[in-house]
């Protein structure tokens, strides 16, 4: 037997209706391991429980996984130390003196985003902490730095190699059913499909054209009106938030003692900056070293110069070992950073063990969502013989025998996969549930149609990129996103505000994305006609949007 057959189907779509109903997917995608493990098993509630527990810990073992759940632990750890020092506090205020323009004040919020890509979550907290008092001064309001700061948290960390999302993304892509038919490695696939994610890179573009044209529309244009007159934020959407200032490491409302204050003093930008251009250099390096080192451990060289000079740099880099590279990079950041702030006095040892130990705390959910992630793909990966459902092979059975039109995947997945986002207010899960689903069926299909190497690989990433950017956008969207959630805060904006200014900006995103994806698919998967296409609607809806959706409510 290769598979259960519709059977099959229940355990992802228990994960999907769960997730919609109680919003909470670690619960879901748990429920949904057991009763896949419990058909496994026959119906026998022991053996199921003993075979999941035996999943959970086969996937811990891997190697790259828990390289994987180590790297994203202690880039927690290192957000922590980067937050203790207060190196955020002195890039703003630097900031404050040089930046004296609206327009410059955002585009230097972008700049931030972009550069603090290592963590959504820390995203959203420190460039807020770092721009409001430049985007208050500039009259700006707090909703539309709120919409930067959610637009560059996790559409930025969807789209860099060295985050925690990446990661996690490449770890579902490897461990789904058909991957290995591509003939890629995790990363070399990830960089191919990078521009198909259309509504994480439209959504980058969009704040730039914003910032520098000013042409808002919507709720967003109301309150910019209003902060021009000297209300930063509507108050009957209710009080803003308590901002980070006012914030611990878990973000429990405090105010900053004495002591911390003097830390926050003594802190220079160059601290925040110079850990992240640490990790940013140390991980291009290891990308290609670990190959070579693998090459020499494998017998294939006998040294490591040896193996520099039996393959060039784009082999090393398209072979590398992403997790391999990613936990060295860390490593060596982490150390380099502990050292780095010990030297310039900006924490003791207790103190730095507290910041890191606060740090890992706020990755553990993420941690628990991926190891429950990789189990509930292999339950639906496995054929039954080993432990599994064999969901991918019936999908894909199905879809191909149906004649399903490949054309139509890449919308269907981003609509789904938007929606199951926007429910449970989190990309992750929503990555643990569509990638392994999404990739068989596309590699069938792709199979089917009798594509040549290129049309094959670019069908699949045209599929998978519409997961990914469908995923962003309802994690975008939703009110319960943590990043929502924390973008409200760190902008000190009304949370419901931020919601209805945002909506309409990531909607016009959403459905440009929608018809690119469709004509893309309809025109042999061609990216160029997918970006013409969403450059042409997105110059459109620039125009016109701003003259014809307007607030009618008026300014208080």
């Amino acid at each position: 037997m290769e598979h259960f057959g519709f059977w099959g189907l229940i355990p992802p779509l228990l994960v999907i209706i769960l997730a919609f109903v109680t919003k909470d997917v670690i619960i879901s995608l748990f429920l949904g391991i057991f009763v896949g493990s419990l058909f496994v098993a026959g119906g026998n509630p022991l053996m199921a429980i003993i075979n999941l527990t035996d999943a959970i810990a086969g996937n811990l073992a891997d190697g790259w996984n828990i390289r994987i759940l180590l790297f994203c632990a202690l880039l927690g750890g290192l957000v922590g130390l980067m937050t203790k020092t207060g190196a955020s506090r002195a890039f703003g205020e630097w900031a404050v003196r040089k930046i004296k323009k609206r327009s410059t004040s955002m585009l230097m919020a972008w700049v931030c985003g972009v550069i603090i890509f290592i963590d959504d979550y820390f995203n959203s907290l420190a460039v807020g902490t770092i721009m409001r008092p430049i985007t208050d001064k500039n009259k700006i309001s707090r909703a539309k730095l709120a919409w930067i700061l959610d637009s560059t948290a996790a559409p930025v960390c969807i789209l860099a190699p060295i985050s925690s999302w990446v990661v996690t993304v490449m770890s579902i892509i490897r461990d789904s059913s058909g991957f290995e038919s591509l003939g890629m490695t995790p990363l070399s696939f990830f960089i191919h499909l990078m521009p198909y994610n259309i509504y994480a890179i439209l959504t980058l573009i969009m704040i730039i054209v914003v910032a520098i044209s000013g042409r808002d529309y919507a709720a967003m244009a109301r309150a910019e009106a209003m902060a021009k007159e000297g209300v930063l934020y509507d108050s009957s959407y209710g009080d803003a938030p308590m901002t980070m200032e006012d914030t611990d490491a878990e973000r429990r409302v405090r105010p900053m003692n004495m002591k911390e204050a003097s830390q926050a003093n003594k802190a220079k930008t160059i601290d925040m900056i110079l850990p992240l251009l640490v990790l940013i250099v140390v991980s291009v390096v290891m990308f290609p070293f670990t190959t070579y080192l693998g090459a020499v451990s494998s017998g294939d060289a006998e040294s490591l110069s040896a193996a520099i000079s039996s393959m060039t740099i784009g082999d090393a880099f398209n072979n590398t070992d992403a997790s391999m590279a990613l936990f060295y990079a860390i490593i060596f950041t982490m150390i380099f950073t502990y050292i780095y702030y010990l030297a310039r006095r900006l924490f003791n040892i207790k103190e730095s063990s507290t910041a890191l130990l606060d740090g890992m705390k706020t990755m553990a959910p993420a941690l628990v969502i991926l190891t429950l992630a990789w189990t509930i793909g292999g339950i639906i990966k496995s054929s039954p013989s080993d432990g599994g459902l064999g969901l991918s092979v019936y999908l894909s059975e199905v879809f191909v025998k149906g004649n399903f039109p490949l054309s139509m995947l890449p919308v269907l997945v981003f609509i789904l996969s938007a929606l199951i986002a926007f429910a449970t207010g989190t990309s992750w899960g929503t990555f643990a549930i569509m990638i392994p689903i999404t990739l068989p069926i596309a590699v069938g299909l792709a199979g089917q149609k009798g594509l040549e190497a290129n049309g094959f690989v670019n069908a699949c990433s045209i599929c998978i990129g519409a997961v990914l950017g469908g995923a962003v956008f309802g994690d975008h969207a939703s009110p319960i996103s943590d990043t929502t959630i924390l973008s409200s805060t760190g902008a000190g904006c009304p949370h419901l505000q931020h919601v209805a200014t945002q909506l309409p900006y990531a909607g016009t995103v959403a459905v440009i994305s929608c018809i690119s994806l469709l004509i893309s698919g309809l025109c042999s998967y061609s990216l160029i006609v997918g970006w013409v296409v969403a450059i042409i609607l997105f110059v459109l809806a620039m125009i016109f949007l701003p003259i014809y959706w307007k607030d009618k409510k008026p300014l208080v």
